[in-house]
């Protein structure tokens, strides 16, 4: 490993909120196979058996964080809960916001598909620093690891024993937390006489309508909203 990539790999470090004792297990975690395809001569491996361990390690984690947060949860929410979680768009979501992308060792051909933008390959790169990590510092290193990278979205997660008043908190964290933007409320109509009247709100996400909900006031029609809008997020 030349300066340059040591260097560049020690701000990569500063990025996950972690350092390795060898940096060797962190650069093989970003080397993608279509480099090692085109780089014979390296003779280096590529990270598939990494991504391969760091699925493993990241769902066990995630399952034992659920466990922890949502202690009255049953097997199937605790599932729901972990499948919103453990998935390629969030894993995505969150390796771009730790800028991975821009540390991979890529092929020319993958790098000219702008692979380093891909959801794919962001999420790979992602389970493999995470087998990376548990093979440097162990179990419990990986465990402080993803609890600090996932406690924005686990924190927003909802849940069945969730009070009304906080569907929309929750929301909003979550959005937050997944799509790094807020919900958009919509009062779409109004109807009834001023002594009994109705109001229907529609909640938007990046420009797609996820939950419309009615109250008796635009207080309840947006919980009522933000409720259909989180259990939809949490099914996709």
């Amino acid at each position: 490993m030349n300066r340059e990539r040591a260097l560049k790999l020690k701000r990569l470090q500063e990025n996950v909120a972690y350092t390795f004792k060898d940096l060797s297990l962190l650069n093989l975690a970003f080397t993608h196979t279509s480099y090692v395809n085109e780089n014979p001569d390296q003779k280096c491996r590529d990270n598939e058996r990494f991504e391969f361990l760091g699925d493993a390690v990241l769902t066990t984690v995630i399952s034992h964080l659920l466990m922890d947060t949502y202690p009255f949860s049953t097997e199937g929410d605790l599932t729901k809960l972990r499948s919103a979680i453990v998935n390629d768009k969030s894993i995505a979501q969150l390796a771009r916001h730790l800028q991975l992308g821009d540390f991979l060792l890529l092929g020319k051909g993958e790098e000219s598909t702008k692979g380093r933008h891909k959801s794919s390959i962001l999420a790979n790169t992602y389970e493999a620093l995470i087998a990376a990590i548990f093979l440097d510092g162990g179990y419990k290193k990986a465990v402080k690891i993803i609890a600090k990278h996932f406690h924005g979205i686990i924190s927003a997660l909802h849940q069945g024993t969730v009070s009304h008043s906080d569907y929309k908190s929750q929301l909003q964290e979550y959005t937050q937390a997944v799509f790094k933007t807020a919900p958009h409320y919509t009062l779409m109509s109004e109807y009834g006489p001023d002594h009994d009247k109705s109001f229907e709100i529609t909640i938007t996400i990046n420009g797609k309508v996820w939950g419309k909900g009615i109250g008796k006031s635009k207080k309840e029609a947006a919980q009522n909203a933000a409720q259909v809008a989180l259990e939809k997020l949490l099914q996709k």
